[in-house]
């Protein structure tokens, strides 16, 4: 078979993972732009990665993908109509952690990765159950600081989405190796970009 067929053979294979990967691009563009959209195509996207990830033993990651899932619905709620009891459109603006919050949500952080890693050890086939476990224990906290829009939520995910790039080049999947090694430049660019919004608001 020549370069060009195993080409068009290797696409059609992983067709499914790069439609996923591409709605990955969209979100994190939508995501530093604070566009409410991004929590609509967030939930196309979780919900192909939920088989992606069971297909790849990927266990801690598909449960992960759930709470994404469920929180996607919160986060829309709360970026369309913000913390207002009158349900209309006031929207979210973006603000820091105290000092106690980010104390809780470490502490969250490190007992969630010791469940997950039990989990995952003793109940799966799992080959990577604590990188799994730790990626996955930091991107429930994380997740859900960006749903408040804490502002802090960038620096986990620059971290999470390093490591990640790493074991799913490891796993072979190269389309969403790719696409982490993106979002971790992007999670700095997001960061950077919140900053301002941030410093205009309190201006």
């Amino acid at each position: 078979m020549d370069n060009m067929g195993q080409i068009i053979q290797w696409l059609g294979h992983h067709y499914f993972e790069l439609i996923a990967a591409a709605l990955g691009f969209v979100a994190i563009f939508l995501q530093i732009k604070q566009h409410v959209c991004y929590w609509l195509v967030s939930i196309v996207m979780v919900s192909m990665y939920i088989y992606i990830y069971i297909d790849a033993r990927l266990y801690a990651d598909m449960s992960l993908q759930v709470y994404y899932l469920v929180v996607s619905f919160y986060g829309w709620y709360l970026w369309m109509f913000g913390e207002s009891k009158s349900h209309q459109p006031t929207g979210l603006g973006v603000s820091t952690s105290s000092r106690s919050l980010i104390a809780l949500l470490a502490g969250i952080s490190v007992l969630l990765f010791f469940l997950i890693s039990w989990i995952l050890t003793t109940f799966t086939d799992s080959d990577l159950p604590y990188w799994d476990a730790f990626t996955t224990a930091l991107s429930f906290v994380a997740t859900w600081m960006l749903a408040r829009k804490k502002i802090e939520n960038w620096l986990i995910w620059v971290v999470v989405d390093a490591v990640s790039s790493v074991i799913y080049l490891y796993k072979g999947l190269y389309p969403t190796a790719i696409l982490f090694v993106f979002l971790t430049v992007l999670a700095v660019v997001g960061y950077r970009n919140w900053q301002k919004d941030l410093r205009q608001d309190m201006a």
